[in-house]
C-alpha cells in the first residue's frame, strides 16, 4: 500500500479562480484612489510629517503606498495561495526609514502610520470581497497575509533606518576626529577660532572654557568603548585612545569619569583653557609613559593634578640625572648601602628642617644614629650644605630618587616596619 501525502488547502485556495481574478482586478483599479485615501488620512493624523517629492513632482509617500498595494494585489492574482507572502518592494520604504533616521526621529511613528494604512486597506479589501462574494474565512486569511506583508514593509524601513544611523555615526566620528585634531594641534595655522566654532557646531558640541585631555590604555583590543557621555569627545582609533573632557572641574565630573572608565587605565591631563588643550595632552602622555615604566600606579585612570610631584620631577630625566651627578658627588666614595642611608637621612633633614630627634622619628631610627649620619653629611658637603640654593637642588634630586624607588620613603625601612624596633644607641650605621 502506497502512502499518499495529503496536502490541506487553505480557505483562500478554495476560492474559485474567477472570483480571485475579479477581486484582484477590482482592487488594482481602485489602488490609486485607495493610496490617495490612505495618504490623506495619514496627513490628517500626522500633519507634522514632511512632504518629499520624487523626480516627477509626485509625493514619494503616495508612490510607495500605491506600489505596496499593487504588489500585494498582484501576488493574490498570480498565486494560488497566500502563504509565503509577496516580495516587499524595496527602495521607497527603505527611504522612509532613512528619512526617520536622518531627521533624528524614532521608528515608532512610522510603524503606527503603516498600521493605519493596513487598517484602511483592509476596509477597502473587505468591501471588494463582499462585492465579488469572497467567503469570510478566505478574507480572514487575507487579513493575516496583509499583516505579514506589513512586517516586511517594517523590515525594509528598519534596514533603511539602521543604514542612516550607521552613516550618521560614521560621519559624526569623522567630524569629531577633525575637531580633535584641531583642538590638540601644537601649532595652528592662521586663526583656528572660526574653524573650532564651525567644526564644533557640526557635531553639536558646545565649546567649553576649559578642557582636560585624557590618554587611555586599552584593557584589551576588543574592549567596549567606555560610556563617557555625549559631552566628552572620545576617539578610539588611536593606538592609545584620546578624549577631551569639557569643564573637567564641574561638580561630579571626576566621579562620573571614574565610573565610566572602570576597567580602563590611563591619565587625564590638567584642566587648561580650550586653546591650550595640546598642553594637557602632553602631561597626560607623560603620565602614561611613567605608568608604563612602573613609576606611577598602573591599572587605573589617574588625574595628573594628583601626581604633580612625580610628573615635574621625573620628566626631565637627563637634566635631573646631570644635576644629581653634581649634587650627590660627595656620596660617590661611600658604599651603596651606606650612601643610600646617608641620602635618606639628608632628605629627611631637608624636609623636616629639624634636629636629630625629628629626623629620627621620620626615619624610624635612633637619634644617635641620625647625629652620626648628619656629622658625616656635613663633612662630605662642607659649608655648601647651608646654602639655600644647594639645599633646594639636593632636595629636588633626592625627591626624584625617592619617586623612582632608589631610596626609601620615610618609615619604609624593612627592619623598622616589620619589627617596630630601633637600633640600640651607640651603634650608628
Amino acid at each position: 500500500m502506497t502512502a499518499r501525502t495529503v496536502v490541506s488547502r487553505t480557505a483562500w485556495q478554495e476560492v474559485p479562480r474567477l472570483k480571485v481574478h475579479r477581486f484582484a482586478a477590482t482592487a488594482m483599479s481602485e489602488a490609486p484612489a485607495l493610496a490617495e485615501e490612505i495618504l490623506g488620512e495619514i496627513r490628517r493624523e500626522y500633519p507634522q510629517l514632511p512632504v518629499v517629492l520624487d523626480e516627477n513632482g509626485e509625493p514619494m509617500a503616495l508612490v510607495g503606498i500605491r506600489r505596496a498595494i499593487e504588489v500585494f494585489v498582484q501576488h493574490l492574482a498570480h498565486s494560488d495561495h497566500t502563504t509565503g507572502g509577496p516580495t516587499v518592494p524595496p527602495g521607497v520604504f527603505q527611504d522612509f526609514g532613512r528619512g526617520e533616521g536622518y531627521n533624528g526621529r524614532s521608528l515608532d511613528s512610522l510603524q503606527a502610520i503603516y498600521r493605519l494604512g493596513v487598517r484602511l486597506a483592509w476596509r477597502r479589501f473587505a468591501d471588494i470581497g463582499q462585492r465579488v462574494d469572497i467567503p469570510p474565512p478566505a478574507m480572514y486569511e487575507l487579513v493575516d497575509a496583509g499583516y505579514e506583508y506589513l512586517d516586511g514593509l517594517v523590515d525594509q524601513s528598519v534596514r533603511g533606518y539602521a543604514e542612516a544611523a550607521a552613516r550618521q555615526a560614521g560621519e559624526r566620528l569623522r567630524l569629531q576626529r577633525r575637531l580633535l585634531e584641531l583642538l590638540l594641534a601644537d601649532r595652528h595655522h592662521g586663526d583656528p577660532a572660526d574653524a573650532l566654532v564651525e567644526r564644533a557646531a557640526r557635531i553639536g558640541w558646545a565649546l567649553p572654557d576649559k578642557v582636560a585631555v585624557g590618554v587611555l590604555l586599552r584593557p584589551a583590543r576588543e574592549a567596549v568603548a567606555p560610556a563617557v557621555g555625549q559631552g566628552v569627545l572620545l576617539d578610539l582609533e588611536y593606538e592609545q585612545p584620546r578624549m577631551v573632557v569639557p569643564e573637567p572641574d564641574a561638580a561630579g565630573r571626576p566621579e562620573l569619569l571614574q565610573r565610566a572608565l572602570s576597567g580602563w587605565a590611563g591619565a587625564i591631563g590638567p584642566p587648561v583653557p580650550l586653546a591650550d588643550a595640546a598642553k594637557s595632552l602632553r602631561w597626560a602622555e607623560a603620565a602614561v609613559r611613567l605608568m608604563e615604566r612602573g613609576l606611577l600606579p598602573a591599572g587605573e585612570v589617574l588625574f595628573c593634578t594628583e601626581h604633580t610631584e612625580a610628573l615635574v620631577l621625573l620628566q626631565p630625566e637627563e637634566l635631573l640625572d646631570d644635576l644629581a651627578a653634581r649634587c650627590l658627588a660627595p656620596l660617590a666614595h661611600c658604599g651603596p648601602t651606606h650612601g643610600r642611608r646617608l641620602a635618606e637621612t639628608l632628605l629627611a633633614w631637608l624636609e623636616t628642617r629639624g634636629g636629630a630627634p625629628e629626623v629620627a622619628a621620620r626615619l624610624g631610627v635612633h637619634p644617635q644614629t641620625v647625629r652620626y649620619r648628619l656629622r658625616q653629611i656635613r663633612e662630605l658637603w662642607g659649608d655648601g650644605i647651608d646654602d639655600p640654593d644647594r639645599r633646594f637642588e639636593l632636595e629636588l634630586v633626592l625627591r626624584a630618587r625617592r619617586l623612582r624607588g632608589e631610596i626609601a620613603k620615610a618609615g619604609d625601612h624593612p627592619w623598622h616596619t616589620r619589627t617596630g624596633t630601633r637600633r640600640p644607641a651607640g651603634r650608628p650605621d
